[in-house]
C-alpha cells in the first residue's frame, strides 16, 4: 500500500529483520529521547525476528521504494487480543530524515484502517511522552482521543518517564466471537 509517492507499508517479514535493525542503528540517536534502552542483541536480525514473529503482535514496515528500498519506520500492534475486548496497543516511528513530511499520519491512518477492516478490532491505544507534542498531533490527526496519563509508566532515557494514553474506537459492532 502506498502512503505517498514511493513510500510503501507493508506488513514486515522475516526477509525484512536485517533492514529493521539497520533502521534501528541509523535511527539510534532519533529515537533515543523517545524508546526504551534496548540490548545490543535488539540491534541485530536475530533480535528483529523475534518482534516480527512475536505471537501477540503484528509488524509493518515503511519502506523508500527510490531509495533501494530501505526501511525508514515501523508500526506495532502488541498485546492484540480479540473476544470481548478486541484492542490492541500502538506503537510508531519513522526515521529522523523522514519526520515531518505526513508519512505517519498517513501511516497511523492506514493502520486504522486495518485494525477496523481486516482485523476487526474496536479499540487502538497508544501513548506519548508528555514532551511528544508531534506524536500527540499525529494521533489527535487520526481521531484519537487522550483519556489520562499513566504516571512513570516506561524507562526512557534514564528515567521513569510519565505517558499520555489515548485511544480510538473503531466500531460499535459485536465482537466477532459473540453469537448473534
Amino acid at each position: 500500500m502506498l502512503i505517498a509517492p514511493d513510500i510503501e507499508m507493508r506488513r514486515a517479514t522475516v526477509d525484512d529483520a536485517q533492514a529493521l535493525a539497520d533502521a534501528q542503528v541509523r535511527n539510534i540517536d532519533h529515537l533515543r529521547s523517545t524508546e526504551p534502552p534496548r540490548t545490543a542483541e535488539f540491534y541485530t536480525a536475530e533480535g528483529q525476528v523475534s518482534r516480527i514473529t512475536g505471537a501477540d503482535s503484528a509488524t509493518w514496515v515503511l519502506v523508500d521504494r527510490a531509495a533501494d528500498g530501505i526501511v525508514i519506520g515501523r508500526l506495532m500492534l502488541s498485546g492484540i487480543v480479540m473476544g470481548p475486548l478486541c484492542s490492541t496497543s500502538l506503537g510508531y516511528w519513522v526515521d529522523g530524515t523522514y519526520a515531518g513530511r505526513g508519512l505517519t499520519t498517513a501511516a497511523v491512518e492506514e493502520i486504522i484502517r486495518i485494525c477496523r477492516d481486516e482485523l476487526g478490532l474496536h479499540r487502538i491505544e497508544a501513548g506519548t511522552l508528555t514532551d511528544n507534542h508531534s506524536s500527540q498531533r499525529v494521533l489527535a490527526k487520526c481521531g484519537f482521543e487522550r483519556f489520562g496519563m499513566s504516571p512513570k509508566y516506561l524507562y526512557i532515557n534514564g528515567a521513569w518517564r510519565d505517558h499520555i494514553r489515548f485511544a480510538r474506537l473503531l466500531h460499535d459492532d459485536p465482537p466477532p466471537s459473540v453469537p448473534k
